[in-house]
């Protein structure tokens, strides 16, 4: 008997379960490594983010280049003049608009964003450019700086000219950065920079162009951001303006990357999941072989809590050193994001240690590894003294009131745990029940796979593959764990490549013989005819002829813009009320709207009360219905229209769609100008085109949607990158668990082969088992995976795009084979001890 039994003291038990580890280390590692990864992933993703969310706060005054901003679209009216006198006056100000812009010395034209600066603009950060005195020349010389990479792709050096709208410039020097300008929008319209008083004489500024107007101030050192924002940013609404300051943005900012961390950080999550899992399975057959040691333990006068608590001891010091090497994995791996989301971030992120995260991923260890080992852990209770005495067959020593509470301690972690990273319960639980419902289908394939070859067993195969097959379903079996694990992986990667092809087939417009790749704006309605006969002229035919008439709410139901801005019970969206609509009229629908609601009425003579047709969201925002009746302020003109239908539009193509559409017959007199469309073959004849139209009329801009999905792509490659990598790591986990499996099941592989070898089996044929049953369970895992990806896929196509479904099958097929591949060759590198194992040796083992 053991001394002091009934109570040994809690020294006895940490040496217990010491020793037991000690000697059981090579599998302990491998349970431990799979959940490493998991940590891993997520501690790299929230300290990057924590990271992130910091330097665009010490950042924020440098990307905007001062410490607030007030903006219009239009030029500032009285009252905002006033507003910006009782802040003591701008210190800077800025005019901009996107132009057409030409190179005399290439002949070449591209879309530009002008910007026209006067003041010291920027206060904060610099304008990057070369040679450096350029920043600072560029205004008293009336020359230009030009977008370094447009410098680069025209082949220009500073001395050659730029001509805008009327003007021509020289060129002072190539602009690296410049505070206020997006990744995104830079490459589509990159920045060139004048001083603000040529801006008039470019001539550009016409009715109907969109430019804008800021003011830069910077601020006492005891300014309050906040009540600065929450005293001034009603009042500038009501004035078509608004306040930015640099607090606000950096917050924007800040959310709008932490969108894509959470979702980053759900990907890792996953796999950390899949890993634990990985490791109540493997912890299932730890304690399975320890059965018969727990039972000596018990007839020494060992009681069931403490043989409970030697193996739990041994599993939260797993957790807590899984997760300590998980966390410090993580901060390196942070590392590398920077590297991977180059072009995609508004600031240099300087990488620091971030405490906080780390504690989070040891504790994070911690209880995932008790919470999935508690299931297996708790057999310990009811093994009996008579089992050290003789051979029991296997049987079911758990108590299934004790699971049921288990499981769902897990399952209110899981979704506690994912209520943190997405900070939203509805999404949180629907994230929890997504993943149940993935594993559950993957489990359940698993188990019909074992079933089927139950029930349809091959009985005339040869021997080997007879063989294999049984193994799928022998006892200590691993398919359903790798199923999963595997499939998950494979689940991950497959769907995230097949939406990254849907948003590009979405936005694509190459394959469609009708639709545009180029959209002219700001055409005078006296320059229509005209541009329109350029076009034709190179035998270019013009697609669409839209005219665009600007207008802003007066008010809803006969309540009045600015009272509902006052009402702060009203549930109507604030754009409705500040936004300038650029709207249009015609007499019928387009390919891009169905009717939801309402008659479609395209032709009117009375003008008493129009009827108009909206958009769904523009319906929702504004809490209008069919009848109800909306007034414009038409350019100082009031129109009185009514609701007549409602429309569902499709935002996402590539094409001019509006919230709002008249009538034809109202709105012909009104101000307005023209987009029109058209589609060219190839780069050569856009060139051609494009510099025959700056020529001739130097206010149209050129969007070539070409590019914008150039840039769309480039994008969604970076991400889909990215998202790739993290999805890796539920490969990555499946491929441990699946070693761990190979580990733990091992002695009970080498006794099969011991057995099968003393039937006379080689041990080439021995091998071809292990490798046939492990091409089954990558085959199996993957092709799984790849259904389900292919399944949500189709309903995101559906559901969601509402666009047709046809994959690319190469790539996917190219999917199923790597990573069965990769699957046989792990199973067989790691079976080839089990095979070379003496059988002498085995059985000596086995008799003592």
């Amino acid at each position: 008997m053991l001394k002091n039994s009934k109570n040994p003291g809690v020294s006895w038990l940490f040496k217990m379960a010491w020793r037991d580890a000690k000697a059981s280390y090579k599998k302990l590692v491998l349970f431990m490594a799979s959940m490493v990864l998991g940590i891993a992933a997520v501690v790299s993703i929230q300290s990057f983010s924590e990271n992130l969310k910091d330097n665009i706060a010490l950042q924020s005054k440098s990307l905007m280049g001062a410490d607030f901003i007030i903006d219009s679209d239009k030029p500032i009216n009285k009252r905002v003049q006033q507003i910006i006198d009782s802040l003591g006056g701008a210190q800077g100000s800025e005019i901009s608009f996107a132009s057409m812009a030409a190179f005399p010395k290439v002949n070449g034209t591209k879309l530009l964003q002008v910007r026209g600066i006067d003041g010291e603009f920027p206060f904060y950060g610099e304008l990057e450019t070369k040679p450096k005195i350029a920043s600072t020349n560029f205004q008293k010389n009336r020359s230009a700086l030009v977008d370094a990479t447009v410098m680069l792709q025209m082949g220009l050096k500073s001395g050659d000219s730029i001509k805008i709208g009327s003007t021509t410039f020289p060129i002072e020097g190539s602009l690296k950065s410049v505070p206020g300008s997006t990744a995104l929008f830079s490459s589509i319209a990159p920045p060139v920079i004048i001083s603000q008083k040529m801006i008039e004489q470019t001539g550009l500024i016409q009715t109907g162009s969109r430019i804008d107007y800021k003011y830069y101030f910077v601020a006492d050192a005891r300014q309050d951001m906040d009540k600065l924002d929450e005293k001034l940013d009603p009042i500038l609404d009501t004035e078509d303006a608004d306040l930015d300051t640099h607090k606000s943005t950096s917050e924007r900012l800040g959310r709008r990357y932490e969108n894509f961390g959470r979702f980053l950080n759900l990907v890792a999550f996953i796999a950390l999941i899949l890993g634990c899992i990985g490791i109540a399975s493997a912890i299932n057959i730890y304690i399975k072989e320890k059965l018969p040691s727990i039972a000596i333990l018990k007839c020494l006068g060992a009681s069931r809590k403490q043989s409970f608590l030697i193996f739990f001891i041994q599993i939260a010091g797993m957790g807590l050193l899984g997760g300590l090497i998980g966390s410090i994995a993580g901060v390196f791996l942070q590392q590398i994001f920077p590297l991977l989301l180059q072009g995609l971030l508004p600031v240099e992120v300087e990488i620091t240690l971030a405490p906080k995260i780390l504690a989070i991923g040891i504790l994070l260890g911690l209880l995932m590894a008790i919470l999935f080992s508690l299931y297996p852990l708790i057999s310990t209770f009811y093994v009996s003294p008579l089992r050290a005495l003789r051979i029991q067959l296997d049987q079911s020593l758990r108590s299934k009131k004790v699971a049921i509470i288990i499981f769902l301690l897990i399952f209110i972690f899981v979704f506690l745990f994912s209520y943190w990273l997405l900070e939203e319960w509805n999404y949180a639980f629907f994230f929890v029940l997504g993943i149940a419902i993935t594993f559950s289908i993957l489990a359940g394939i698993g188990s019909l796979f074992m079933k089927l070859i139950r029930k349809f067993f091959p009985a005339s195969w040869s021997f080997v593959s007879r063989q294999s097959l049984l193994n799928l379903y022998r006892p200590q079996n691993q398919t359903l764990v790798l199923v999963i694990t595997i499939g998950m992986g494979t689940f991950l990667i497959s769907t995230l490549y097949l939406t990254k092809d849907l948003l590009l087939a979405q936005a694509s417009v190459e394959e469609q013989a009708n639709s545009p790749n180029l959209i002219l704006l700001d055409i005078q309605a006296a320059q229509k005819d005209s541009v329109a006969n350029v076009i034709k002229a190179q035998n270019i035919p013009v697609l669409e002829n839209i005219p665009i008439v600007t207008m802003k709410v007066e008010s809803i139901g006969g309540i009045s813009a600015d009272e509902i801005r006052q009402d702060t019970t009203s549930s109507v969206n604030s754009w409705i009320l500040n936004h300038e609509f650029r709207t249009t009229y015609r007499d019928s629908l387009i390919a891009s709207e169905v009717l939801e609601q309402g008659k479609w009425i395209g032709d009117v003579s009375n003008q008493k009360m129009i009827p108009i047709s909206v958009s769904n969201n523009f319906a929702e925002d504004a809490k209008v219905s069919v009848g109800d009746t909306i007034s414009w302020n038409v350019q100082g003109v009031l129109m009185n229209t009514s609701v007549a239908s409602i429309r569902t539009v499709d935002w996402s193509r590539m094409q001019l769609n509006f919230s709002v559409v008249f009538p034809k017959g109202v709105l012909e007199d009104a101000p307005q100008f023209r987009v029109l469309t058209t589609k060219v073959s190839d780069d050569k004849t856009s060139a051609k085109l494009q510099q025959e139209l700056v020529k001739r009329f130097p206010n149209v801009s050129i969007i070539d949607i070409r590019q914008i999905l150039g840039v769309i792509e480039g994008l969604l490659e970076k991400i889909s990158w990215l998202i790739n990598f993290m999805a890796f790591f539920s490969i990555l986990t499946g491929i441990i668990v699946l070693i761990g499996a190979v580990r733990t099941s091992k002695f009970q592989r080498v006794r099969e082969s011991v057995l099968l070898r003393t039937l006379g089996a080689r041990s080439s044929q021995i091998l071809k088992i292990f490798a046939m049953e492990y091409f089954y369970l990558g085959f199996l895992g993957s092709l799984s995976g790849i259904v389900l990806s292919l399944f949500s896929s189709f309903l995101l196509a559906r559901l969601v795009f509402e666009t047709a479904f046809s994959p690319n099958l190469l790539p996917i097929f190219l999917v199923l084979l790597m990573v069965t591949f990769l699957i046989l060759i792990i199973g067989v590198t790691n079976s080839l001890s089990v095979i070379k194992s003496p059988p002498l040796k085995v059985l000596r083992k086995k008799l003592g």
